[in-house]
């Protein structure tokens, strides 16, 4: 039985078997959530993916580990080539290729979520499936649609029904931010594995290590932006991954 009111698109193409999905989803969760059960469909949704690619999350943290491993090799390479920083980092380069370690082995989570946030930020920015009229968008989160953005609630002003629950996910996505910030900090300092010499990083690392203390601020801009159901796969992915972290690497 389909949520009231929502039409189940014709099978066949991607996103009507993904709207079904959801729509599926909704229906299970409808007796403990009601009318916000198609947003607490996509949380789980999110849940799900992350727990496909829990693996690969754990096999992350091993090569950081093995990584960490490494530093007495490491230090051996620096008293060698120390005075040739160009040989020092290519030498490093061939110790990770020849231990089988890469220093940007912690993307691969990351980016196969990415054809997941897609699926819904399109499945909620169209106003028809397969043909027919997309019902999802109609579905809401307390007295946000699901389909909405933070604009169109501030048309009502900020302290409405939809901007409260934007204000709400602001405060959530900024107190994971803070937390990832202040972990991210503590890995990287007692991790020096991309560093080759005197605080020189490996080439293509010094700017990703720069950065990434803060990729979770930046969340704060694409919940502000995407569709509210894609904003609240990026809120619930964005919360798994400093948990995850934060167990996998302490």
């Amino acid at each position: 039985m389909l949520l009231s009111g929502t039409t189940r698109p014709p099978e066949g193409s991607p996103m009507s078997v993904f709207a079904n999905l959801v729509e599926q989803l909704a229906d299970l969760l409808q007796p403990l959530f009601g009318a916000s059960a198609a947003a607490a469909a996509i949380v789980l949704f999110t849940a799900l993916v992350r727990l496909l690619v829990h693996p690969l999350s754990r096999a992350a943290a091993r090569g950081q580990k093995a990584r960490t491993a490494l530093q007495p090799k490491i230090a051996e390479l620096r008293k060698k080539h120390g005075k040739n920083p160009e040989k020092l980092q290519r030498a490093v380069l061939e110790l990770h290729a020849e231990e089988k370690v890469s220093p940007l082995a912690g993307c691969l989570p990351g980016l196969l979520q990415v054809p997941a946030f897609f699926l819904l930020y399109h499945l909620f920015s169209s106003d028809t499936i397969g043909g027919e009229t997309n019902e999802l968008l109609g579905h809401q989160l307390l007295a946000a649609p699901l389909g909405g953005r933070w604009a169109d609630a501030l048309q009502a002003g900020p302290f409405g029904g939809a901007g409260l629950v934007y204000a709400g996910l602001f405060v959530v996505v900024a107190c994971v931010a803070v937390f990832s910030y202040r972990l991210s900090k503590r890995m990287m300092a007692a991790n020096p594995a991309v560093q080759v010499s005197g605080g020189e990083q490996m080439p293509g690392v010094g700017a990703v290590t720069k950065v990434m203390p803060f990729m979770s601020f930046f969340t704060l801009i694409t919940v502000a932006v995407v569709p509210l159901a894609a904003a609240l796969y990026v809120v619930t992915s964005t919360t798994w991954s400093v948990v995850e972290r934060a167990a996998l690497y302490r």
